[in-house]
C-alpha cells in the first residue's frame, strides 16, 4: 500500500504539489524537497510550482474578502477576533504582514481575507504575495532538499516507533494550537471592526 501511494505521488507530483500549496500546507513542500533530494522531482520546478500554488491560494482568499463580505461575516463569524488581529497587524506593520503571514499559524487564511475586506491596493497585495510565496516555497523546499537524508531517517524512525511519534506529534501540535488560541483571545473586543 505504501509503495502504491509513493508511486502515485511520483507520477502526479507536480499537480499534487500545486494543489497542496494552494491549501498552504508545508507538508507538501517538505515532500517535494525530499523527492527532489532523491531525484524523483526537479528542485527548481518544484519551487516554481509550489510558489505559484501558494500565490494562487492567497489571491483566492483575498478576492473572497473583497467580493463576498456577507459570506465572510456568515462563514467566519466565530473567528472575529482573528480578523480583528489581522486588521491591527496590517495597520501597525503594513506590507511586511502580507510577506510573513504564511508563517503565522492560525492566521494564514484570515489575513488575506481581512486585507481583501479593506481598501488595500489589489495590485500591491498581488506583488507582495507573489514574492512572499516564492520565498516561502524556496526556503521550505531547499531546507527539505538539503536535509533530505536526515528527514528520511526521522521518517523511518517515526514509522518504526509510531507509538512514540504519534503522541509526541500530538503534544507539539496541541502546544502550538494552544499558544495561538491564547494569543487571539487577548485581542480587545472593541477592535473587532478595526480596518
Amino acid at each position: 500500500m505504501t509503495e502504491l501511494l509513493i508511486g502515485f505521488l511520483r507520477e502526479y507530483s507536480y499537480p499534487i504539489l500545486f494543489l497542496w500549496s494552494v491549501m498552504e500546507g508545508e507538508t507538501g513542500l517538505v515532500m517535494a524537497g525530499i523527492f527532489s533530494h532523491t531525484g524523483d522531482m526537479n528542485l527548481w520546478l518544484s519551487i516554481l510550482v509550489a510558489g505559484l500554488g501558494g500565490f494562487t491560494g492567497d489571491m483566492i482568499w483575498f478576492y473572497v474578502g473583497r467580493r463576498n463580505r456577507a459570506y465572510v461575516y456568515r462563514k467566519f463569524k466565530n473567528q472575529r477576533r482573528k480578523f480583528a488581529l489581522a486588521h491591527l497587524l496590517l495597520k501597525r506593520y503594513g506590507w511586511p504582514i502580507i510577506f510573513i503571514q504564511r508563517y503565522l499559524y492560525g492566521m494564514r487564511t484570515v489575513i488575506p481575507i481581512a486585507i481583501g475586506m479593506t481598501r488595500y491596493s489589489a495590485s500591491k497585495f498581488m506583488l507582495i504575495n507573489f514574492l512572499s510565496a516564492m520565498v516561502w516555497a524556496a526556503a521550505t523546499i531547499l531546507l527539505a532538499w538539503y536535509f533530505g537524508e536526515e528527514i528520511l531517517h526521522i521518517l523511518h524512525w517515526a514509522k518504526e516507533y509510531w507509538y512514540i511519534a504519534l503522541p509526541l506529534g500530538g503534544i507539539i501540535a496541541g502546544g502550538v494550537f494552544f499558544y495561538f488560541h491564547r494569543a487571539t483571545r487577548k485581542i480587545p473586543n472593541g477592535h473587532r471592526r478595526s480596518s
